[in-house]
């Protein structure tokens, strides 16, 4: 005889795998009830629906970033998804902070390391996946970076996760980890000091400026003193140490830190780099009515 599905079984269900109300009634139906047998065959499912998701293009989502209580580890990490509506999902929200958190604590070495690590016996790709299936939407663990420090770790996240940093300074108090991650997420600093900016990108601006000075008119006898000093405004844009406190225009990061160093940052900015899709809404309509 088979056993009668009863609305409690079917929330309880709903509330452990996030399916639909419909999808949940039939998995107990299929599997007779049995509650483990019902996940896994949502499970398979829902894997199935991932797979069909798996060449749309995943912009949009947020950036997490988590510092365990002791202070000594940080993660900051991307999460995409495919729309800005998913991502202001609680379900999605919640992965966020869960795989942040575990970043931080088990610190993997790198994606594959992390796909293949476990959050309460179960494999984060598997959880990627399942989000997937859930939340309706491709989710794509994109990257991370960790930071142990013997001073102290500072994180801000932007305009709820557009812009998401983690830095690891020698001391400081709070505050002042908190102005330095808040200038990184505002000016975009991509280097700590001048030895950090890349040699490639150093002769490209040489190169842009010499050209500009000679089609400015300026004689070449001085051309390459203006280079000099258009490469020392350069330093003062994208060196963190160099350029201006966003809250204290007289000062700069240097003097706010003071004896502190910098030794190491992070910024992500979401989505940079990924080419997103352009939608046009009046075909995709038509397509579906036709």
């Amino acid at each position: 005889m088979a056993t009668k599905i009863t609305a409690a079984m079917v929330k309880e269900l709903r509330e452990k795998t996030g399916a639909g109300m419909m999808d949940c009634k039939k998995a107990l139906t299929e599997t007779d009830g049995d509650a483990a047998a019902a996940v896994d065959w949502l499970r398979e499912k829902g894997i199935a629906k991932a797979a069909k998701k798996s060449g749309r293009v995943a912009a949009e989502g947020a950036v997490g970033a988590y510092v365990t209580p002791d202070g000594q580890t940080g993660a900051v990490v991307e999460i995409n998804c495919e729309t800005d509506f998913a991502a202001g999902n609680d379900q999605f929200k919640s992965l966020l902070a869960k795989v942040a958190q575990h970043i931080a604590e088990t610190k993997p070495a790198d994606l594959d390391a992390l796909n293949n690590s476990t959050i309460d016996g179960e494999k984060v790709s598997d959880i990627i996946t399942n989000a997937t299936a859930t939340i309706g939407e491709k989710i794509s663990l994109r990257r991370f970076a960790v930071y142990e420090s013997a001073g102290r770790l500072a994180s801000y996240i932007h305009m709820g996760g557009k812009i998401g940093v983690l830095v690891n300074l020698t001391g400081g108090d709070e505050q002042l980890g908190k102005d330095v991650a808040m200038q990184i997420a505002a000016a975009a600093p991509i280097a700590i000091d001048e030895t950090g900016v890349p040699a490639e990108v150093i002769e490209h601006e040489k190169d842009v400026a010499r050209k500009t000075a000679l089609e400015e008119g300026k004689p070449e006898k001085i051309v390459e003193r203006i280079v000099e000093g258009r490469i020392k405004k350069f330093y003062k844009e994208v060196c963190l140490n160099e350029q201006i406190f966003v809250k204290d225009n007289d000062k700069t990061i240097k003097d706010i830190l003071g004896g502190v160093e910098v030794k190491e940052f992070t910024r992500f900015m979401l989505g940079e780099g990924i080419e997103k899709k352009e939608e046009n809404f009046a075909a995709e309509v038509a397509a579906q009515i036709k």
